[in-house]
């Protein structure tokens, strides 16, 4: 028999953010022949394209930094309490020069296709353009937030200003002086760019459906005495974070409401206010399960919005009341609501007035007829799935993902997906991904899928799936976690409720991210139950046997209710 053709590649990665640039330190470290490929000129996913004025990360900087390298723990400098995103992109730049990570990236390169092969076991890549690639393993480090969604509202195309959307922001600056602006939804995106559009833009008209909870930064530049503190203790506030439900430190509560007494939840509420940011989502740890202890966070934030805003009847718009706070992401804003009392700011409530469409000169609602010059779209992304959504992914018997995911995704562990051979994901839909510090939930898949890659390389086998019972019982054990929680009680882009015609599912994995780490662990350390492994049909010999660890599966009832808070 001749002889087989050896795959042009062991890995290809399929984005070039934070999960790609990790990817490719550590594989290639681990000896694996491995290609990037990434659709932007640059390097930095997310923070490449989210270029909008305000756009920071909402976890503070010293948190949201890679672990794998002390070297450049110490020495990288953040310069802000929450990095704005040119910061984040120059550390993006910075940790693939520094690794030499470009002369494996290959960059404008869009993949519209990718076909596994039952023959060879090996995977087709196939840009917009035509080009392609091969691989035996395909990981799609695609992020959860970067496929930007542009509203089918009727008239978009004839408007005769400038338009643009917050995840797809020219590189240029983008004056807004003199301007009449119209900035389209209030969501994380809008409430970082509302303040600065409003000290720029003439005036500054805001399209508000429903208004989300936000809390304070507090930003500011960071003191060389909090980066020294890092730096002295990072391998330990590391570990720690490991152990949270969020993968961020002082965020875990250690009583629910019903423990305290009135005094003592209102000081609980205050002090996380006044340390500012995401640590308000678990005030209390009953807080995502117990209607009542949610609502007493929820009134105390209704009240300072209140405080803030002059004008009652604004601040009553602008006070979330059709969710539970932390159902929707909260958003971390500077001076967000304050910018309501400025003279040139306008909120137009399009619940009760709905936009009907946008002519050539601007927006208009069942109410009134807004002229504008520019429209900002802030109409957030097709969260977790319409990345991989957009690309046609063929798996066993040429399965496509789209008919896979028909009503909602399914996955084993948010990192493999059933009939889909040699198929990782970081941060896929069932895990915590979103839920959580992103660069430590990013670091633990690449290190997991990693070894797992090792493990392969070292037994001899070259095809891994995960079995449809593994994945139909982390489906289960998913759900079953997040229903009797509050975030199933509102129209989020958790549940993909943003998009028309996306089917509702709740698509993080809310056990918590410690709980999480250990099920991975246990499933690795357990010889990768749940998932199949065998030799591709190019190089095994006749009658080879498939290793499978299905007789030590985890079902339903092996996923036990999280040991610890839940309510990342």
């Amino acid at each position: 028999m001749a002889a087989q053709k050896e795959p042009v590649l062991d890995i290809i990665v399929v984005g070039a953010g934070f999960a790609g640039l990790y990817l490719l330190y550590r594989l290639r470290t681990l000896g694996f022949r491995t290609l990037v490929i990434e659709a932007a000129d640059g390097v930095g996913g997310t923070w490449y394209w989210n270029r909008y004025p305000g756009a920071r990360c909402d976890v503070e900087s010293m948190a949201y930094s890679y672990s794998f390298s002390e070297s450049l723990e110490q020495d990288w400098v953040w310069t802000e309490r929450y990095a704005a995103q040119p910061e984040i992109l120059a550390y993006a730049n910075h940790v693939s020069d520094r690794f030499g990570l470009r002369e494996d990236i290959c960059f404008n390169t869009w993949v519209a296709r990718a076909v596994f092969s039952e023959t060879d076991g090996l995977w087709t890549l196939t840009s917009d353009e035509g080009l392609s690639f091969g691989a035996r393993f395909v990981i799609m480090a695609l992020g959860c937030l970067s496929a930007p969604h542009r509203p089918d509202i009727p008239g978009i195309s004839e408007f005769a200003g400038e338009c643009y959307h917050t995840g797809y922001w020219p590189h240029q600056k983008v004056d807004f002086s003199g301007k009449t602006v119209g900035v389209i939804g209030t969501g994380s995106s809008a409430v970082q760019a509302i303040p600065l559009i409003a000290k720029q833009a003439a005036h500054l008209s805001v399209f508000q459906r429903s208004p989300n909870f936000s809390i304070p930064a507090w930003n500011g530049p960071l003191d060389e005495e909090s980066q020294r503190h890092w730096k002295n203790n990072y391998r330990t506030l590391r570990a720690e974070a490991r152990q949270t439900s969020s993968g961020i430190l002082n965020m875990d509560s250690d009583h629910c409401a019903a423990e305290l007494s009135p005094d003592e939840q209102h000081n609980e509420l205050e002090r996380r206010w006044q340390h500012g940011g995401l640590i308000m989502w678990n005030a209390f740890n009953d807080i995502m399960t117990d209607p009542a202890s949610n609502e007493l966070a929820a009134s105390f934030v209704r009240r300072k919005i209140c405080e803030k805003v002059k004008d009652r009847k604004i601040a009553d718009l602008l006070c979330p009341k059709d969710h539970p706070l932390g159902s929707k992401r909260l958003c971390v804003d500077t001076d967000y609501y304050e910018t309501f009392n400025r003279k040139n700011v306008t909120l137009v409530d399009i619940r009760s007035h709905p936009i009907e469409k946008i002519t050539a000169q601007g927006v208009q609602t069942s109410h009134d007829s807004y002229a504008l010059d520019v429209i900002v779209l802030a109409t957030g992304f097709d969260a977790m799935t319409g990345p991989m959504m957009k690309i046609d992914i063929r798996g066993r018997d040429g399965v496509s993902i789209e008919r896979k995911w028909s009503d909602g995704p399914r996955t084993y562990l948010g990192i493999a997906i059933a009939d889909f051979p040699n198929l990782f994901m970081v941060t896929g839909p069932g895990s915590p991904s979103v839920l959580s510090n992103v660069l430590l939930a990013i670091e633990q898949h690449v290190d997991w899928i990693s070894d797992c890659l090792c493990h392969m390389r070292s037994t001899g086998f070259d095809i891994i799936e995960a079995s449809p019972q593994a994945e139909d019982d982390w489906v289960i054990h998913v759900n079953d976690v997040a229903n009797p929680t509050l975030y199933t009680h509102s129209d989020s882009w958790y549940m993909g409720a943003n998009i028309p015609g996306k089917p509702r599912v709740f698509m993080p994995y809310v056990g918590g991210a410690a709980n999480y780490r250990e099920l991975c662990n246990e499933v690795s350390d357990q010889g990768y139950t749940g998932f199949t492994m065998s030799k591709s049909p190019a190089t095994a010999p006749r009658n080879t046997v498939v290793s499978t660890n299905e007789q030590q599966r985890f079902d339903s009832q092996t996923f036990s209710q999280p040991r610890r808070n839940s309510t990342s």
